[in-house]
């Protein structure tokens, strides 16, 4: 990967080459073929049509027949929501009372406050890698959840690979990932081998001493090892199945492999993410997270419907259904009025002039950028008088958003010229003090050391990792009474709760878990890399 990074120029070249030669319908069927993740680029226009969409029944309609808009974006027992929502599950009334907290050890930095946290007692098995899944337990765990994630001693979370220039700075370079040591703070992890008989009756142990087993695999994988609905329900009726995977577990692409990047093509989001003039942009993977938090409130979902009988669920909640509904604006444009939604750069319908204008930033010898909206027209009368009242501004066609935005270009051109000399954090004092919304785009280490706004809510905590040390990780965009610190413990290296998982929560002898390990079921480090 770290080759062709530094050779992306190269690389793209090469890509855009190949499919350029290439139908789209070529593409797709020879990526399948190899599993290659890869999907279609659709729009507003073309996504009712798409055949997975189709034979899924995903939209519906909307507004008395007028328009059409994506149905809730999880099934439980097969089934969607109702449209109008259930009152929120209270998680005491879904029996989730208080139990005993997440083990923590030596190297963590452990009191995140006083006072029992909402999912104290609720059992999770995170049997997820990645983002997405990891993204729903993480937000479990934060609010109290006993969350155990699995990975292969082999084949640990694909995540930990992702560690960037940071890796590089460590020997045990897979303990090093950004997004691995945000997503799974607060949850112990264990590593177990489903490919062996011992390790799936180890499992099977966990999944009986769990209210939920989460996974976001293709449907294919938890199939292979026989670990199916009726299995996790045969050891633990109980329990509920999460399932979450790219496309759903019906259709012809049940069981295509799909990251974030995939899914934001298909959903129509990277159709309207760049310039007029340029090609769809990959949002770069935010329907990860956000399918996350929808996963989690439909196993709350879940949970509270289990209190009337005590049976388990099984939940499906596809990261392509979820990616809908953030994009269902396009296509209730679409199926309404006809008109395709499209590119726009950083343009708003709503405000104009609004972007991203290059400055001088005199804090690095690199140039920096500054967001700049004007959301009426007494911004843009302020904006005018902050600029010193130019002769261009004076056109009496830019005092209505209608002119503002036929002029787009003209301003935004006039724009630069007057920022580009002018220092970022100044200029955004100057604009912000006049009553103009106006921001720094800054980059995250700026973000980190200097932004008084984060630095005053304590937004970045530090939690002690045994690797990595103290690392500044964002917390919850929220605060809540009774919570000092959202990451109460670090992210779990590869196997670190092996012993305090097995031995003592499961039972297993010392000496067993010792042949365990001899034996390849179990496992800490990365193989091949000093792990056993």
């Amino acid at each position: 990967m770290a080759g062709r990074n530094r050779r992306l120029d190269e690389w793209t070249a090469l890509v855009h080459g190949w499919c350029q030669a290439r139908s789209t319908d070529d593409i797709i069927e020879h990526a399948s073929l190899l599993r290659i993740p890869v999907s279609r680029v659709c729009n507003g226009e073309s996504l009712p049509g798409h055949e997975q969409m189709e034979a899924r029944q995903v939209y519906r309609r909307g507004g008395g027949g007028r328009f059409l808009e994506p149905r809730p974006p999880y099934l439980i027992d097969g089934d969607r929501p109702d449209p109008v929502p259930e009152r929120s599950p209270d998680p005491a009334a879904a029996g989730l009372g208080p139990g005993r907290p997440i083990a923590g050890g030596p190297d963590d930095e452990v009191d995140g406050g006083s006072g029992t946290l909402p999912f104290d007692g609720l059992k999770i098995v995170d049997f997820t890698a990645w983002w997405a899944g990891p993204a729903a337990t993480h937000l479990l765990a934060t609010f109290g959840a006993d969350v155990i994630h699995v990975e292969s001693p082999a084949r640990p979370d694909g995540m930990r690979m992702i560690g960037g220039p940071m890796a590089a700075h460590y020997k045990e370079w897979w303990e090093a990932s950004p997004h691995f040591l945000y997503s799974n703070t607060n949850k112990r992890g264990v590593t177990l081998d489903l490919g062996q008989p011992r390790g799936v009756a180890l499992f099977a142990r966990l999944v009986g001493w769990c209210d939920a087993v989460v996974e976001n695999f293709t449907p294919r994988v938890l199939e292979h090892f026989g670990l199916d609905g009726d299995w996790v329900q045969g050891v633990n009726p109980g329990a509920v199945l999460m399932r979450m995977p790219a496309y759903g577990l019906t259709g012809p692409w049940r069981d295509r492999p799909g990251f974030a990047q995939n899914i934001e093509q298909l959903s129509g989001l990277a159709w309207v993410t760049g310039h007029t003039d340029d090609q769809p942009r990959v949002p770069r993977g935010p329907c990860d997270p956000v399918a996350g938090v929808h996963a989690a409130l439909a196993l709350l979902v879940a949970l509270t419907r289990r209190r009337g009988d005590g049976l388990g669920r099984r939940v499906e909640v596809p990261l392509c259904d979820v990616a809908l509904n953030i994009a269902a604006e396009q296509v209730i444009e679409h199926s309404a009025y006809g008109r395709r939604m499209d590119r726009d750069g950083n343009r708003s319908a709503a405000a104009a002039p609004q972007g991203l204008y290059p400055t001088l930033d005199r804090d690095s010898p690199s140039a920096g950028w500054v967001a700049l909206s004007v959301a009426d027209d007494g911004q843009w009368m302020a904006l005018r008088r902050v600029m010193g009242e130019p002769a261009w501004a004076a056109d009496p066609r830019l005092d209505t958003l209608a002119g503002r935005r036929s002029a787009h270009d003209r301003i935004d051109a006039h724009l630069a010229r007057w920022t580009g000399p002018q220092s970022r954090s100044e200029l955004v004092a100057v604009l912000r003090a006049a009553g103009v919304t106006a921001s720094e785009v800054a980059e995250p280490a700026r973000l980190i050391q200097t932004n008084p706004q984060f630095g005053a809510r304590s937004f970045f905590e530090r939690p002690r990792h045994p690797v990595v040390g103290p690392m500044p990780l964002p917390s919850m965009p929220f605060r809540m009474s009774g919570v000092e610190r959202w990451h109460r413990h670090p992210a779990p290296t590869v196997g670190q709760h092996n012993r305090e998982v097995f031995c003592d929560l499961l039972g297993v002898t010392p000496d067993e878990l010792r042949q365990l390990e001899e034996d390849g079921v179990v496992g800490t480090g990365l193989a091949g890399h000093g792990g056993g």
